[in-house]
């Protein structure tokens, strides 16, 4: 049996998402059994079994992750994108403790598509958190494309802006500039222009 290691039951986003998934399930012993169990291919079987609840895959998807199992990858990156916030942030957490090689190129191309542009978010933030070669080219991309008059996602351009300064690029500097004249993103622009290596 490949098992777990068990060092997320201290964990505090683990301890966030076992919290929310029971209430989701509303109890279900399967779910305990699932954020208790140690057996790696108990889990893995989950995010492929037919018919399994969102939160069991979740349960499955994240304690695979974080305990560096590649087969959370596909599942987890669905879960980066989810409309839900709080599975984006597990998911996210859990993408940035598995080190899989595909995550950053997978957190570039839902942060620049413009389709999903309102669940940009997170996957934003985890470029920032990688410091991928991906990372800067992708963000840069992102924030050009959020600059237009009335755009409304104004909170996936600010973590933009504030992941390129905290990458501090020089390549950056020209979209942080631009950045500079909308009123919702130039102190966090003017911060980032000034932590420029």
């Amino acid at each position: 049996m490949n098992a777990l290691d068990g060092t997320d039951a201290s964990d505090a986003d683990f301890l966030d998402l076992a919290d929310r998934v029971r209430e989701e399930s509303r109890g279900s012993s399967t779910c305990d059994d699932l954020l208790r169990t140690r057996d790696a291919e108990k889990l893995a079987t989950v995010l492929v079994a037919p018919r399994q609840p969102l939160w069991a895959r979740e349960i499955a998807a994240y304690r695979l992750g974080c305990a560096r199992d590649t087969r959370a990858f596909e599942a987890l990156v669905l879960l980066l994108n989810h409309r839900d916030p709080e599975r984006c942030v597990a998911a996210s957490h859990a993408l940035a403790r598995l080190g899989d090689p595909r995550t950053p190129r997978a957190a570039a191309a839902l942060a620049t598509n413009p389709l999903r542009t309102a669940y940009a978010l997170h996957p934003v933030r985890l470029l920032a958190r990688l410091r991928a070669p991906e990372s800067v080219p992708a963000l840069i991309t992102a924030l050009d494309g959020l600059l237009a008059p009335g755009e409304p996602h104004w909170r996936v351009a600010l973590a933009c802006v504030e992941g390129l300064g905290a990458l501090g690029d020089r390549r950056a500097a020209p979209v942080l500039r631009a950045a500079l004249g909308h009123p919702r993103l130039a102190a966090a622009a003017g911060r980032a222009l000034n932590s420029l290596a």
